[in-house]
């Protein structure tokens, strides 16, 4: 979990290094499989030719997500492109083009290519693009913390899924899909939200005829407790983004799954019908085998359940920070931990930042909101060195 500077101090990584580390830096067995890829094939073009590591990697994520068919890209910008697009060229092949456009998230952050612009509700990020940004449609988030005063998150959450509901049955002719991040928002604070509201828009998908893309970059393989965090609302979704901790933080690599349906409407002689979208890295030989020796430690160590423990343990430590008196909204979902800061300067989150590195910890708060999403490798020497260093920085 440590990361050392010029000087040879090191610094707890609290935060996998914007949330692509799950098994630690410099992992034995990651390393392993890199090192041994690298004497037989470091890369090839997907287009025509394949090669062993992207179809043992496609096979293994088809029978985790129940999703059968995967599209490689190199980041999760590129994966929620490649997903609206595809969503949009469906439509189009299906002979609705009027289904254009996208719904999501207030708060939402999709990536900061022009099309994940678009579905991005982070002003610091779109405001100087908007003349460029395709204008999308908006609903409430789910955010427990925009709840009434003992409104219950499930309760707020299906509140908020009756917006979707009203706004669908209005606009769906003209919608393409809901896009949205599961049960944490990250750019928004970590915002969480009740897994009712995943049931709930999927039943409202359906009802309506609007693809389901669940973002996943940041919360998937295991960061809100489950492998992929649609399972806790018990859905499918009809495509699913996937990045950051696909290679355990080592290189660049995202995938789009997606149904059988969504394959078959572009499988045709025609080209006009076919997906042209492409990248000169898809499918990495490097990449895809750094992926599949991730997936191993999920099998091999049981990570899963093993998190689930930490996370009880680390709860417990963490009381004393929710109980401290700056602290609003302290809240967990798996191996992510966050709370608000109460009062906080403009200023808060570089003095902050500035201050962690100075105790030895490398945390980045997003605002007035402080976040924990440690390697799973943390151990419980580190949880309290974690929670005390916050503790006196507060």
């Amino acid at each position: 979990m440590w990361l050392y500077d010029f000087e040879g101090k090191r610094h707890l990584d609290a935060i996998s290094s914007w949330w692509v580390n799950l098994f630690g830096h410099c992992n034995p067995v990651i390393n392993t499989a890199i090192t041994d890829q690298l004497e037989k094939l470091e890369h090839v073009i997907l287009a025509g030719c394949t090669h062993e590591p992207v179809v043992e990697l496609s096979e293994r994520l088809a029978r985790l997500s129940k999703l059968g068919h995967a599209f490689y890209a190199s980041d999760g910008a590129s994966a929620v492109e490649i997903a609206l697009k595809m969503s949009f060229h469906y439509w189009k092949n299906m002979g609705k083009p009027e289904k254009k456009h996208f719904v999501s998230l207030e708060n939402g952050y999709h990536g900061e290519t022009l099309g994940a612009l678009s579905v991005t509700d982070v002003a610091i990020f779109s405001d100087t693009y908007s003349p460029l940004i395709s204008k999308g449609l908006r609903i409430d988030t789910p955010d427990w913390r925009h709840a009434e005063q003992g409104e219950s998150p499930c309760d707020f959450a299906l509140r908020c899924a009756e917006k979707l509901e009203n706004l669908l049955e209005i606009h769906h002719p003209n919608i393409a899909a809901l896009i949205l991040e599961p049960l944490v928002q990250g750019a928004a604070g970590m915002g969480m939200y009740h897994p009712a509201y995943l049931a709930k828009a999927r039943q409202l998908c359906d009802r309506y005829g609007v693809h389901l893309i669940a973002d996943e970059i940041a919360v998937g393989f295991g960061r809100t407790g489950t492998l992929f965090a649609c399972e806790q609302g018990s859905i499918l979704p009809d495509f699913l983004c996937l990045s950051k901790g696909i290679t355990g933080g080592y290189l660049p690599l995202s995938a789009v799954l997606c149904r059988q349906a969504i394959f078959e409407a572009f499988y045709d002689d025609s080209l006009s019908r076919a997906f042209l979208h492409s990248h000169s890295y898809t499918g990495n030989a490097l990449a895809c085998r750094a992926a599949l020796a991730v997936l191993d430690i999920f099998e091999s160590d049981d990570v899963i359940a093993k998190n689930r423990e930490k996370a009880n343990l680390m709860n417990e430590k963490a009381k004393v920070l929710a109980a401290h008196p700056k602290i609003e909204h302290f809240r967990n979902t798996g191996m992510i931990w966050a709370f608000d800061v109460a009062d906080a300067s403009p200023d808060f989150s570089g003095r902050f930042h500035l201050a962690a590195l100075e105790k030895g910890l490398l945390l980045r708060p997003i605002g007035n909101t402080v976040y924990f999403m440690p390697p799973y490798v943390i151990g419980e020497d580190e949880m309290d060195f974690l929670v005390q260093g916050t503790l006196e920085l507060l």
